[in-house]
């Protein structure tokens, strides 16, 4: 589906003053895909047909990202952003979801994760979402093993708000590219589309204030990680293990952190799984995440 096609199918979503850009489609249990660091929800586009068919997914453009407004204001926190979920379900009137997170998007379902885990303990679970289920892509989940790019250190660095301006459409690509499975690089038309989406009011210009989110990995390690290690939501990591920044090394720990780990290992797959072997993560997100949907 070509980016122009993906925008007329979606609407827009007031939150405080900003727009934001989401899809919302199918039937049936909800499905929350999050996307990550720096594209969209664009990035679910080559499963979206079977997703749909299958679920009502709702898929925003977070605050910062794709076709929603990008202020250049600190209001891109994780904690930020899951509030920002939390308040779409609840004026959705949505009480339960499956989620399917990536990257950035993969620590925001470790906090609403831990949100419910903390509503659980404290016999609140039937205030907030419930969570049925999570899959993660590849992401952060455990700091000490993401291996950020040279780009991402230099965006975090006190002059990022320099290099946020600096950064051009071909250093973007090349960096973009370099994270993708040797087999199975993106095409030129996706990378002029995946600059575009960036470049789209100004995003390029806020890089270097969304980007905190790995220092923010970093101080919420334990109550994340130790809500994966205690919950009873079903989880399933499906991971490409090409991707120098979570690739196997983060699916290795995930093995050696999460109790009774569900691993998939896509082998040649990069950083993007859902753009590199759409079918590959449908073969093994569908099965999944059906085992926990009620019984028509």
């Amino acid at each position: 589906m070509r980016l122009s096609d993906w925008k007329s199918k979606g609407n827009y979503f007031g939150h405080g003053i900003h727009n934001v850009f989401y899809l919302d489609e199918g039937q049936g249990e909800v499905l929350l895909c999050i996307h990550g660091f720096p594209t969209s929800s664009w990035d679910w586009n080559k499963m979206w047909p079977e997703l749909t068919a299958r679920f009502r997914v709702l898929a925003p453009d977070m605050l910062g990202f794709g076709f929603s407004d990008k202020p250049n204001e600190d209001v891109y926190s994780i904690q930020a952003q899951s509030d920002f979920f939390e308040m779409i379900l609840k004026t959705w009137d949505v009480h339960e979801v499956h989620i399917l997170a990536h990257d950035y998007g993969g620590s925001i379902a470790q906090e609403l994760l831990a949100r419910y885990e903390d509503r659980r303990k404290n016999g609140q679970v039937h205030n907030g979402i419930r969570i049925k289920s999570i899959c993660f892509l590849n992401g952060g989940l455990f700091p000490e093993v993401h291996h950020a790019l040279l780009v991402q250190k230099l965006l975090m660095s006190p002059l990022g708000s320099i290099v946020s301006k600096l950064i051009s459409e071909n250093t973007f690509k090349r960096n973009f590219a370099a994270v993708f499975g040797k087999n199975t690089q993106p095409t030129e038309t996706e990378l002029d589309e995946f600059w575009s989406m960036l470049e789209y009011k100004g995003g390029m210009n806020v890089s270097h204030r969304i980007i905190r989110y790995i220092e923010e990995r970093k101080k919420s390690r334990s109550r994340w990680v130790g809500a994966m290690e205690t919950t009873t939501v079903p989880m399933r990591l499906i991971n490409g293990p090409d991707d120098s920044v979570s690739g196997a090394h983060m699916a290795q720990r995930y093995r050696e952190v999460v109790p009774n780990p569900d691993v998939i290992l896509l082998e040649g797959i990069g950083h993007y799984p859902q753009i590199e072997d759409p079918q590959g993560v449908l073969k093994y997100f569908l099965p999944f995440a059906q085992k926990y949907m009620a019984k028509s």
